[in-house]
């Protein structure tokens, strides 16, 4: 399928894991690619072995708790490409950590990465898609922040927040032509979750919480952005849609 030829779509932590399995399946359905992280060495691996795909790239290293960044980054794409179709709003942090031990720094880099490095970016985004007629923003929430789990106090907060602000961006742009959505992904083995938990913690982990009986992949996350950026789901704006492997089905 090419539902996407002719589109410009923004990946923000684009360099790995998810962000860089949705690179690939949108590269996959003939979009032009902005890619934004700020790990420098695995953005430049995706974008070149994109590029060599045939897929147009643009990469930009950018910290998106840092507004000023954001704001020149999406400038830059916005003059590249002439528009930006549809934000893939995927650039986040967790670790762990009892509430007790939260320290501020810890506390503040996760809420400004997770929840205001994503609001920095669809608001500067929402202004060019509000210019342009419309376009489609996802946000990358998760089941941490529509349930809690022990110690990740900071990490479910920031999800949380993700949750709220993509129904309230959704209210107040759909009159612009702008659908807002988040995908909320349940266990998936990234390099991140990696270097979170042992292959015990998997193991049971499995075992206890995911009637599907594995982890998931970025490749079942990858899917659902597709879907939930193609005229197929026109209709669809201000949800949150889970993907677990029944694991909230409990």
């Amino acid at each position: 399928m090419n539902r996407f030829e002719g589109k410009v779509v923004l990946i923000t932590g684009a360099g790995r894991g998810i962000g860089r399995a949705i690179a690939e399946r949108f590269a996959d359905e003939g979009a032009s690619l902005a890619l934004l992280s700020n790990v420098e060495a695995d953005l430049n691996e995706a974008a070149s072995e994109l590029a060599a795909k045939g897929t147009i790239v643009q990469s930009l290293v950018v910290d998106v708790s840092d507004a000023e960044q954001v704001e020149r980054a999406v400038s830059a794409v916005a003059e590249r490409f002439g528009r930006i179709d549809v934000l893939v709003n995927n650039a986040g942090i967790a670790w762990e950590e009892p509430v007790l031990e939260i320290k501020p720094d810890n506390w503040k880099k996760i809420i400004d990465v997770n929840l205001n490095g994503m609001f920095w970016v669809a608001q500067s985004v929402a202004k060019r898609m509000a210019a342009q007629g419309g376009g489609v923003i996802l946000n990358m929430a998760s089941t941490n922040g529509l349930v809690g789990e022990a110690n990740y106090a900071h990490y479910n907060a920031s999800k949380g927040g993700v949750v709220l602000l993509t129904k309230t961006m959704a209210l107040e742009l759909g009159v612009s032509g702008i659908r807002v959505n988040a995908v909320c992904p349940g266990y998936i083995q990234t390099p991140m979750s990696a270097a979170i938990d042992s292959p015990e913690f998997i193991e049971n982990y499995i075992k206890t919480k995911i009637p599907l009986g594995r982890v998931g992949k970025p490749e079942d996350i990858s899917g659902v952005f597709a879907f939930l950026a193609s005229d197929d789901a026109a209709f669809i704006t201000g949800e949150t849609i889970v993907v677990d492997g029944g694991q909230l089905a409990f």
